[in-house]
């Protein structure tokens, strides 16, 4: 007997030292990441290209006419792309940002607009591409005197629209010291201005030749990966402590916890990787993402507190009971929709998890470490209820890369959840 409980002791241990230098490692990693990737671009490439910033002409509605050269535009509107300096946006950190139509005097509008401005390019042997805007509310075409050069989703009669990615495309052969009319094609989807600034383009394109467009363009990748690197590790992180959970199924007197546990981290990682699946890839259209995003949060919490209840020795029937209702009650308030139904399922939920918090206090093992990593849980989940009335910011920028808070409390609830795990007997 007493082999066998110095061996498990010693497992212990050597699996905390693990978690330990894997939370360590990972760590450098992603600090790494973002200092590579909030690096400003290099001075000799920005040089040697051209921001099409300044003003462009601007018309609402849609129209495939407007994107040829002569098209007549003297009575459109103006829109000027100039950033301040300094200026980037409030999300991942992405420079030369301005804000969109919405912000300039076309609040009430989404749909189709074009954006439209002359282009001279340099003479000589290089080949030119246009680096296309890198943050844009929904998708894009750009066309290039008439010419379609490519975009962002799939604009026409059903749009399909993605997160916008770092694209560059080429110009003609000939384009090589011509004046041209660049043309851009905006789609945002009805009735998602997300702040007062929404619509369209909000970073400019970039005129670049050969190859400097492939080093600007790689820049930009740079950037867009550091932006979402918490969002792929995390969640591997997460299922990496799905199996350290498996491993210790079996036995115990937390099996239960162990497996709803498992369940919801399982859901806590698909919901973390749909920022990166959006941003780095096509796989996600926008709606999806903004349905998973507004959804997934409530089986999410359904598993986390059924998980809890579970952590004592006898769970109770009315928690799971509440935990459901609660569910039901903000499905209902997002589907209405009903802010209202909505706040109250939150608030309900909050005290739902301190109730279970009492329940440990009372009767779970390990209580002050179970308690820290509930209150982690709960902070990632309730962060506008918990965190915002305290002042913590949702978002820091650390490198200029943005990382939101509930990336913070999600490095610090991993390690501390599978240190909880490795310690369950």
């Amino acid at each position: 007997m007493r082999g066998s409980v110095s061996d498990d002791m010693a497992t212990q241990r050597r699996l905390i030292i693990g978690i330990v230098i894997a939370t360590v490692t990972t760590f450098a990693i992603v600090i790494v990441d973002l200092a590579f990737g909030g690096r400003p671009d290099p001075p000799e490439l920005r040089a040697a290209a051209t921001l099409l910033d300044g003003p462009w002409k601007f018309h609402t509605g849609d129209d495939p006419r407007w994107a040829d050269a002569d098209a007549d535009d003297r009575g459109w509107d103006t829109i000027d792309l100039t950033a301040l300096p300094g200026s980037h946006d409030s999300d991942v950190g992405l420079p030369d940002y301005v804000g969109g139509w919405m912000v300039h005097g076309h609040s009430s509008d989404s749909g189709y607009a074009w954006y439209r401005r002359a282009v001279a390019v340099p003479a000589g042997q290089a080949s030119w591409e246009i680096l296309g805007p890198t943050l844009v509310e929904d998708g894009y075409e750009i066309y290039w005197n008439g010419r379609l050069l490519g975009g962002s989703g799939r604009l026409g009669s059903k749009p399909r629209v993605v997160g916008t990615r770092p694209l560059r495309f080429a110009l003609p052969a000939d384009a090589a010291g011509m004046h041209g009319v660049l043309a851009v094609r905006a789609y945002m989807l009805p009735g998602s201005g997300r702040s007062a600034d929404s619509g369209g383009m909000h970073t400019a394109p970039m005129l670049a030749p050969h190859p400097i467009s492939d080093a600007l363009h790689s820049v930009q990748w740079q950037r867009t990966i550091a932006g979402y690197i918490v969002d792929a590790i995390e969640p591997l992180a997460m299922l990496a402590v799905v199996g350290l959970a498996i491993g210790r199924w079996s036995g115990g007197n937390h099996r239960g916890f162990l497996v709803l546990a498992s369940i919801a981290l399982a859901l806590t990682a698909a919901r973390r990787a749909n920022n990166a699946i959006a941003a780095w890839t096509d796989w996600l259209d926008i709606p999806t993402y903004a349905w998973l995003a507004k959804f997934m949060w409530m089986p999410t919490m359904v598993a986390w507190a059924t998980a809890w209840n579970r952590w004592g020795r006898r769970p109770s029937t009315m928690v799971d009971l509440l935990a459901a209702v609660l569910a039901i009650a903000a499905i209902l308030g997002a589907v209405v929709p009903s802010a209202s139904l909505t706040d109250y399922s939150r608030i309900g939920s909050i005290a739902l998890f301190g109730w279970i918090g009492v329940r440990i206090v009372r009767s779970g093992p390990m209580r002050t470490l179970a308690l820290a990593t509930l209150a982690s849980i709960m902070a990632s989940l309730f962060g506008a209820e918990l965190l915002d009335p305290i002042g913590v910011p949702g978002i820091w920028f650390p490198f200029g890369i943005g990382v939101s808070r509930s990336q913070y409390v999600y490095a610090i609830a991993i390690p501390i959840l599978a240190i909880l795990i490795v310690r369950i007997k």
